[in-house]
Protein backbone atom coordinates (compact mmCIF):
# COMPACT_ATOMS: atom_id res chain seq x y z
CA UNK A 1 0.00 0.00 0.00
CA UNK A 2 3.22 2.28 0.63
CA UNK A 3 4.44 1.64 -2.83
CA UNK A 4 1.25 2.31 -4.23
CA UNK A 5 0.53 5.84 -2.38
CA UNK A 6 4.27 6.74 -4.11
CA UNK A 7 3.27 5.89 -7.29
CA UNK A 8 0.37 7.83 -6.54
CA UNK A 9 1.95 11.18 -5.56
CA UNK A 10 4.55 10.37 -7.89
CA UNK A 11 2.82 10.30 -11.18
CA UNK A 12 0.00 13.11 -9.65
CA UNK A 13 2.84 15.38 -9.06
CA UNK A 14 4.67 14.48 -12.49
CA UNK A 15 1.25 15.63 -13.92
CA UNK A 16 0.90 19.27 -12.70
CA UNK A 17 4.93 19.66 -13.49
CA UNK A 18 4.22 18.83 -17.19
CA UNK A 19 0.77 20.46 -17.30
CA UNK A 20 2.08 23.56 -15.75
CA UNK A 21 5.26 23.63 -18.07
CA UNK A 22 3.37 22.99 -21.51
CA UNK A 23 1.07 26.38 -20.14
CA UNK A 24 4.50 28.36 -19.67
CA UNK A 25 5.67 27.16 -22.80
CA UNK A 26 2.88 28.55 -24.58
CA UNK A 27 2.68 31.72 -22.85
CA UNK A 28 6.76 32.34 -22.17
CA UNK A 29 8.97 33.34 -24.82
CA UNK A 30 12.68 31.96 -25.04
CA UNK A 31 15.25 34.42 -26.11
CA UNK A 32 18.62 31.88 -26.06
CA UNK A 33 17.52 28.37 -26.59
CA UNK A 34 21.00 27.38 -27.18
CA UNK A 35 21.84 28.61 -23.59
CA UNK A 36 19.23 25.90 -22.04
CA UNK A 37 21.25 23.06 -22.78
CA UNK A 38 23.71 23.00 -19.80
CA UNK A 39 21.19 23.27 -17.08
CA UNK A 40 19.26 20.32 -19.04
CA UNK A 41 22.03 18.40 -19.39
CA UNK A 42 22.64 18.42 -15.45
CA UNK A 43 19.45 17.87 -14.85
CA UNK A 44 19.55 15.28 -16.55
CA UNK A 45 23.02 13.68 -14.99
CA UNK A 46 21.37 14.78 -11.78
CA UNK A 47 18.15 13.09 -11.70
CA UNK A 48 17.65 11.15 -14.56
CA UNK A 49 20.90 9.03 -14.80
CA UNK A 50 20.50 7.78 -11.05
CA UNK A 51 17.93 5.13 -12.40
CA UNK A 52 20.33 3.23 -14.54
CA UNK A 53 23.38 3.78 -11.91
CA UNK A 54 21.41 1.29 -9.33
CA UNK A 55 21.76 -1.31 -12.27
CA UNK A 56 24.19 -3.18 -9.36
CA UNK A 57 20.89 -3.80 -7.44
CA UNK A 58 19.55 -5.94 -10.06
CA UNK A 59 22.69 -7.28 -10.79
CA UNK A 60 23.13 -8.88 -7.41
CA UNK A 61 19.27 -9.64 -6.87
CA UNK A 62 19.19 -11.74 -10.78
CA UNK A 63 22.58 -13.03 -10.92
CA UNK A 64 24.01 -12.92 -6.96
CA UNK A 65 26.73 -10.96 -8.44
CA UNK A 66 29.11 -10.49 -5.11
CA UNK A 67 32.66 -10.32 -4.45
CA UNK A 68 35.50 -8.27 -6.63
CA UNK A 69 35.75 -10.57 -9.37
CA UNK A 70 32.16 -10.71 -10.47
CA UNK A 71 31.65 -7.28 -10.33
CA UNK A 72 35.01 -6.41 -12.08
CA UNK A 73 32.78 -9.39 -14.87
CA UNK A 74 29.63 -7.57 -14.68
CA UNK A 75 31.16 -4.35 -15.08
CA UNK A 76 32.94 -5.32 -18.67
CA UNK A 77 29.46 -7.06 -19.35
CA UNK A 78 28.21 -3.99 -18.60
CA UNK A 79 30.23 -1.88 -20.83
CA UNK A 80 31.15 -4.19 -23.88
CA UNK A 81 27.61 -2.98 -25.20
CA UNK A 82 28.26 0.42 -24.55
CA UNK A 83 31.10 0.54 -26.66
CA UNK A 84 29.28 -1.20 -29.41
CA UNK A 85 27.04 1.73 -29.43
CA UNK A 86 29.01 4.04 -29.77
CA UNK A 87 30.86 2.32 -32.70
CA UNK A 88 27.32 2.33 -34.28
CA UNK A 89 26.99 5.84 -34.24
CA UNK A 90 30.48 6.50 -35.84
CA UNK A 91 29.40 3.84 -38.66
CA UNK A 92 26.24 4.31 -39.46
CA UNK A 93 24.61 7.14 -37.42
CA UNK A 94 21.02 6.77 -39.26
CA UNK A 95 20.71 3.54 -38.11
CA UNK A 96 21.62 4.59 -34.26
CA UNK A 97 19.62 7.37 -33.61
CA UNK A 98 16.69 4.98 -35.35
CA UNK A 99 17.44 2.33 -33.30
CA UNK A 100 17.73 4.74 -29.98
CA UNK A 101 14.51 6.38 -30.89
CA UNK A 102 12.81 2.75 -31.33
CA UNK A 103 14.27 1.10 -28.26
CA UNK A 104 13.80 4.61 -26.26
CA UNK A 105 10.30 4.11 -27.14
CA UNK A 106 10.23 0.51 -25.81
CA UNK A 107 12.07 0.96 -22.73
CA UNK A 108 9.43 4.29 -21.88
CA UNK A 109 6.34 1.84 -22.56
CA UNK A 110 6.87 0.35 -18.96
CA UNK A 111 6.53 3.40 -17.10
CA UNK A 112 2.89 3.18 -16.20
CA UNK A 113 1.21 0.64 -13.91
CA UNK A 114 0.82 -3.01 -14.10
CA UNK A 115 -2.69 -3.07 -16.34
CA UNK A 116 -2.07 -0.78 -18.50
CA UNK A 117 -2.75 -2.00 -21.93
CA UNK A 118 -0.73 -2.60 -25.11
CA UNK A 119 -1.72 0.16 -26.95
CA UNK A 120 -1.72 2.59 -24.59
CA UNK A 121 1.48 1.55 -23.18
CA UNK A 122 3.41 1.57 -26.89
CA UNK A 123 1.01 5.20 -27.45
CA UNK A 124 2.86 6.61 -24.51
CA UNK A 125 6.38 5.38 -25.08
CA UNK A 126 6.05 6.89 -28.10
CA UNK A 127 5.25 10.24 -27.23
CA UNK A 128 7.73 11.77 -26.16
CA UNK A 129 9.82 10.11 -29.52
CA UNK A 130 7.42 11.43 -32.00
CA UNK A 131 5.17 14.69 -30.81
CA UNK A 132 7.90 17.08 -30.43
CA UNK A 133 7.62 17.56 -34.26
CA UNK A 134 4.09 18.49 -34.34
CA UNK A 135 5.16 22.04 -33.11
CA UNK A 136 8.59 22.32 -32.90
CA UNK A 137 9.96 20.43 -36.35
CA UNK A 138 13.03 22.70 -36.40
CA UNK A 139 14.70 22.17 -33.30
CA UNK A 140 14.20 18.47 -33.41
CA UNK A 141 16.00 18.71 -37.01
CA UNK A 142 18.86 21.01 -35.50
CA UNK A 143 19.16 18.01 -32.69
CA UNK A 144 19.29 15.21 -35.37
CA UNK A 145 21.97 17.00 -37.37
CA UNK A 146 23.93 17.24 -34.01
CA UNK A 147 23.81 13.33 -34.12
CA UNK A 148 23.46 12.00 -37.96
CA UNK A 149 24.37 15.28 -39.92
CA UNK A 150 21.56 17.48 -41.58
CA UNK A 151 21.53 15.20 -44.50
CA UNK A 152 20.07 12.41 -42.68
CA UNK A 153 18.54 14.52 -40.31
CA UNK A 154 15.55 16.11 -42.53
CA UNK A 155 14.28 12.55 -43.74
CA UNK A 156 14.10 11.56 -40.30
CA UNK A 157 12.22 14.54 -38.83
CA UNK A 158 9.46 14.27 -42.14
CA UNK A 159 9.27 10.60 -41.16
CA UNK A 160 8.34 11.75 -37.55
CA UNK A 161 6.20 14.31 -39.16
CA UNK A 162 3.88 11.74 -40.87
CA UNK A 163 2.89 9.52 -37.94
CA UNK A 164 2.66 12.43 -35.32
CA UNK A 165 -0.91 13.62 -36.02
CA UNK A 166 -2.31 10.21 -36.18
CA UNK A 167 -0.36 9.76 -33.03
CA UNK A 168 -1.79 12.19 -30.98
CA UNK A 169 -5.50 11.45 -32.04
CA UNK A 170 -5.00 8.27 -30.91
CA UNK A 171 -3.21 9.06 -27.71
CA UNK A 172 -6.42 11.34 -26.85
CA UNK A 173 -8.55 8.27 -27.74
CA UNK A 174 -6.69 5.58 -25.42
CA UNK A 175 -6.23 8.52 -22.54
CA UNK A 176 -10.40 8.46 -22.57
CA UNK A 177 -11.09 5.14 -22.67
CA UNK A 178 -8.04 4.44 -19.95
CA UNK A 179 -10.14 6.87 -17.64
CA UNK A 180 -12.52 4.53 -16.98
CA UNK A 181 -10.07 2.09 -15.48
CA UNK A 182 -7.23 4.17 -14.24
CA UNK A 183 -7.63 7.96 -13.60
CA UNK A 184 -3.84 8.42 -13.24
CA UNK A 185 -2.51 6.35 -16.49
CA UNK A 186 -5.33 8.84 -17.83
CA UNK A 187 -3.88 11.93 -17.08
CA UNK A 188 -0.26 10.08 -17.60
CA UNK A 189 -0.85 9.66 -21.28
CA UNK A 190 -2.36 13.21 -21.90
CA UNK A 191 0.12 14.90 -19.71
CA UNK A 192 3.30 13.00 -21.69
CA UNK A 193 1.29 14.02 -24.93
CA UNK A 194 0.60 17.64 -23.73
CA UNK A 195 3.88 17.92 -22.90
CA UNK A 196 5.71 16.66 -25.88
CA UNK A 197 3.86 18.86 -28.27
CA UNK A 198 3.67 22.20 -26.52
CA UNK A 199 7.21 22.33 -24.73
CA UNK A 200 10.50 22.66 -26.22
CA UNK A 201 11.58 19.51 -27.08
CA UNK A 202 14.69 19.07 -24.62
CA UNK A 203 12.54 20.82 -22.17
CA UNK A 204 9.76 18.19 -22.75
CA UNK A 205 12.15 15.37 -22.86
CA UNK A 206 14.22 16.38 -19.42
CA UNK A 207 10.89 17.29 -17.25
CA UNK A 208 9.60 13.42 -18.52
CA UNK A 209 12.86 11.73 -18.27
CA UNK A 210 13.87 12.96 -14.91
CA UNK A 211 10.07 13.69 -13.25
CA UNK A 212 8.44 10.37 -14.52
CA UNK A 213 11.06 7.83 -15.99
CA UNK A 214 13.78 8.19 -13.64
CA UNK A 215 11.37 8.70 -10.20
CA UNK A 216 9.45 5.86 -11.04
CA UNK A 217 11.80 3.78 -12.01
CA UNK A 218 13.81 4.76 -8.82
CA UNK A 219 10.77 3.86 -6.39
CA UNK A 220 10.52 0.74 -8.50
CA UNK A 221 14.04 -0.39 -7.60
CA UNK A 222 13.11 0.64 -3.87
CA UNK A 223 10.60 -1.63 -4.28
CA UNK A 224 12.06 -4.25 -5.64
CA UNK A 225 15.20 -4.26 -3.28
CA UNK A 226 13.36 -5.26 -0.31
CA UNK A 227 12.85 -1.73 0.52
CA UNK A 228 16.37 -0.99 1.88
CA UNK A 229 17.35 2.39 3.46
CA UNK A 230 17.39 5.17 0.95
CA UNK A 231 21.15 5.75 2.45
CA UNK A 232 22.16 2.43 0.97
CA UNK A 233 21.15 3.23 -2.29
CA UNK A 234 22.49 6.31 -2.25
CA UNK A 235 26.21 4.70 -1.48
CA UNK A 236 25.22 2.34 -4.64
CA UNK A 237 24.55 5.01 -6.79
CA UNK A 238 27.58 6.91 -6.02
CA UNK A 239 30.63 5.53 -7.76
CA UNK A 240 28.60 4.66 -11.69
CA UNK A 241 27.46 8.83 -10.99
CA UNK A 242 30.85 9.83 -10.23
CA UNK A 243 32.08 7.91 -13.35
CA UNK A 244 29.43 9.43 -15.86
CA UNK A 245 30.44 12.94 -14.64
CA UNK A 246 33.74 12.34 -15.07
CA UNK A 247 33.12 11.43 -18.62
CA UNK A 248 31.03 13.81 -19.35
CA UNK A 249 33.63 16.51 -18.17
CA UNK A 250 36.35 14.79 -20.08
CA UNK A 251 33.91 14.75 -23.20
CA UNK A 252 33.18 18.27 -22.82
CA UNK A 253 36.93 19.08 -22.43
CA UNK A 254 38.16 16.96 -25.17
CA UNK A 255 38.68 19.72 -28.46
CA UNK A 256 36.52 18.16 -30.99
CA UNK A 257 36.25 21.40 -33.16
CA UNK A 258 32.10 21.33 -32.40
CA UNK A 259 30.22 23.96 -30.68
CA UNK A 260 29.38 23.71 -27.09
CA UNK A 261 26.01 22.54 -28.20
CA UNK A 262 26.65 20.01 -30.79
CA UNK A 263 29.27 18.41 -28.21
CA UNK A 264 26.74 18.80 -25.14
CA UNK A 265 23.89 17.28 -27.76
CA UNK A 266 26.18 14.64 -28.64
CA UNK A 267 27.28 13.81 -24.76
CA UNK A 268 23.75 13.80 -23.48
CA UNK A 269 21.80 11.35 -25.97
CA UNK A 270 25.03 9.13 -27.52
CA UNK A 271 25.81 8.60 -23.77
CA UNK A 272 22.19 7.84 -23.03
CA UNK A 273 21.87 5.48 -26.23
CA UNK A 274 25.17 4.09 -25.55
CA UNK A 275 23.94 3.44 -21.29
CA UNK A 276 20.08 2.51 -22.31
CA UNK A 277 20.74 -1.18 -24.20
CA UNK A 278 22.83 -2.82 -21.21
CA UNK A 279 20.46 -1.32 -19.21
CA UNK A 280 17.61 -2.45 -20.40
CA UNK A 281 19.39 -5.94 -21.05
CA UNK A 282 18.85 -6.12 -17.12
CA UNK A 283 16.13 -4.75 -15.85
CA UNK A 284 13.16 -5.53 -18.99
CA UNK A 285 13.48 -8.81 -17.52
CA UNK A 286 11.56 -7.57 -14.02
CA UNK A 287 9.38 -5.06 -15.97
CA UNK A 288 8.03 -8.17 -17.74
CA UNK A 289 7.63 -10.10 -14.42
CA UNK A 290 5.57 -7.03 -13.14
CA UNK A 291 8.31 -6.30 -11.23
CA UNK A 292 7.94 -8.57 -8.69
CA UNK A 293 11.41 -10.10 -7.28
Amino acid sequence: MALTRAFQLQGYAFVGLAFLVSLLSFAATRQNPQSELPLLGALIVLLGVPHGAVDGVYAQRLYGVKGPKQWLAFVALYLLPVGLVIALWQAAPLIFLAGFLVISALHFSGDPQPGTPLAARILYGGAIVVLPVLLHPAEVRRLFQFLVGSDQATPLVAGLQMISGPWLIALLITALVVWRSSRLTSLELLAVGLLAVAAPPLWAFTIFFCAMHSARHLLRTFDFAGRPPARSLLLAAALPMFTVALIACLGLAWPAGLSLEARLSQLIFVGLAALTVPHMALVERVRFADWKR
